[in-house]
């Protein structure tokens, strides 16, 4: 049975069409096999032109390959070669110039594909779209430049930005702060902080103003307060168990298998793609797991398998953005950046059936 493509070649005549023609902007949209080889192409595929009826269409590789077709060696459609140059070209040209804004049409027309097929493939191969990319090198740029000393007026038009009041709106989400703070490398930032003890070791705890920036696990106290020093590095620490109190029983309720969510304001910075990527773990609902496949899916960048665990792998809250949840396609935990035992305890504590609740407690009362 074909698969429902949804693209500019959105119909089997208009995808039938594309394959006559051999249109190599279509590459990528969809794939289509030919029954009579067992074989599946790209639209562009220079290979003999099969009959009509000996022909059905893919939104995927996967998909063919499910269907029992295997690639063509001759366009290589499970690969990215041609793919792969026209990102390369598209990234060179971002990266010419960090003060230039090039549209999604402006960079289209420098690498001659479609803005349609260059937004989907920059997307499968990059993770983030050419906008997102351009703001995270915009982003970089001011990172180093703060990094050098230069002031944040000149450090704001080194990096590209339009004008401070641009820069100010988007450039917390980037440092996760304020360009000033960054410069004094984090000096004037308090963030308040608390250990305790749990059935997996020690955690740890830390908050700003604006709500949690750090839970993490490990065996010593010292330890993890240490890493919590390196992540915030000229910060000033503030032990203060019990403003952080209320947290940490919510992460004690959460591993007695008492409550199920948890009632915490973040103050996390992300990329745009790892944000998208915590935002996906967070929807995975109590008691599940996905693979890291699945969750490259679900934030539209299948081939995006490797950014996802590295951005499992950056997490800076436990349970709060529940990565323990993902799996390796095999079912196998894979990493855990607080450790693989810990990793199958979370999840055999979600895997039993619930207890009474921290909620129910309330409504009965």
């Amino acid at each position: 049975m074909n698969r429902t493509v949804t693209s500019a070649w959105s119909t089997d005549t208009e995808r039938w069409a594309a394959v006559t023609q051999r249109d190599s902007h279509a590459d990528g949209a969809f794939f289509y096999g030919v029954k009579t080889t067992g074989v599946f192409c790209r639209p562009s595929c220079a290979s003999r032109l099969p009959r009509r009826e000996n022909v059905d269409f893919f939104a995927t590789p996967d998909a063919a390959r499910n269907a029992g077709y295997r690639d063509c060696k001759r366009c290589q459609p499970g690969g990215l070669p041609r793919e792969l140059e026209i990102v390369k070209r598209a990234c060179a040209a971002l990266d010419a110039d960090p003060q230039q804004r090039l549209t999604l049409a402006q960079l289209s027309d420098a690498v001659h594909v479609s803005p349609f097929h260059l937004q989907r493939l920059f997307k499968r191969v990059v993770g983030v779209s050419p906008r997102q990319y351009q703001a995270a090198q915009r982003g970089a740029a001011l990172r180093d430049a703060l990094q050098r000393g230069a002031g944040v007026t000149r450090a704001t038009v080194d990096a590209g930005f339009g004008s401070p009041s641009r820069m100010y709106e988007s450039a917390p989400a980037e440092l996760g702060m304020a360009p000033s703070a960054y410069r004094r490398k984090g000096a004037g930032l308090t963030v308040y902080y608390a250990c305790a003890p749990t059935s997996l070791g020690f955690v740890l705890v830390g908050a700003t103003a604006k709500g949690i920036c750090k839970i993490g696990f490990g065996d010593d106290a010292a330890a993890i307060t240490g890493e919590l020093r390196g992540d915030f590095a000229n910060a000033e620490l503030v032990e203060d168990a019990g403003r952080l109190a209320p947290f940490i029983a919510q992460i004690e309720a959460y591993l007695h298998g008492t409550r199920q969510r948890f009632d915490l304001p973040l103050d996390i910075a992300a990329t745009a793609f790892r944000q998208r990527v915590w935002d996906a773990l967070q929807r995975i609902p109590y008691g599940e797991t996905r693979t890291y496949s699945e969750i490259a899916e679900e934030v539209g960048s299948p081939r995006a398998v490797r950014a996802v665990g590295s951005a499992c792998a950056s997490n800076p809250v436990a349970l709060a953005i529940p990565c323990h949840r993902v799996l390796q396609k095999s079912g196998s935990l894979a990493g855990y950046r607080w450790g693989l035992p810990r990793k199958a305890a979370l999840l055999k504590v979600e895997a039993q059936p619930a207890l009474t609740t921290t909620a129910d407690l309330d409504n009965a009362a």
